[in-house]
């Protein structure tokens, strides 16, 4: 097989306390597939990086915001955060995104 294959139950999850986690799913150079897990009331401090971010929720709600405009996300909504501009999260109701990065994050690996 010439892709990158993950077997979900074989990822490890990471604990980045205050009730976030994360599992580093498939990835290459171009992009990378990323479950972070949320408790009810947890933070995803607002940040920037270089890369574009595409968050897809599995589960729970969030309210979602990008350069401070907020916006509520349900299972099956999503948000693309270009390069470069402040975004973060706050979980309303404990759930999963999954976070596309592109290019692959390699300062998760």
């Amino acid at each position: 097989m010439k892709g990158h294959v993950s077997i979900h139950a074989q990822q490890p999850v990471k604990d980045l306390g205050g009730g976030v986690k994360r599992a580093i799913q498939a990835y290459n150079e171009e992009m990378m597939a990323v479950e972070v897990i949320f408790e009810t009331g947890a933070v995803g401090a607002e940040h920037t990086h270089p890369h574009t971010q595409c968050s897809y929720v599995l589960s729970g709600r969030f309210s979602y915001s990008v350069e401070g405009e907020a916006v509520e996300l349900n299972p099956g909504d999503s948000i693309v955060v270009p390069s470069g501009l402040p975004h973060g999260t706050v979980c309303l109701e404990a759930g999963v995104l999954l976070d596309i990065f592109a290019p692959m994050r390699k300062d998760f690996l």
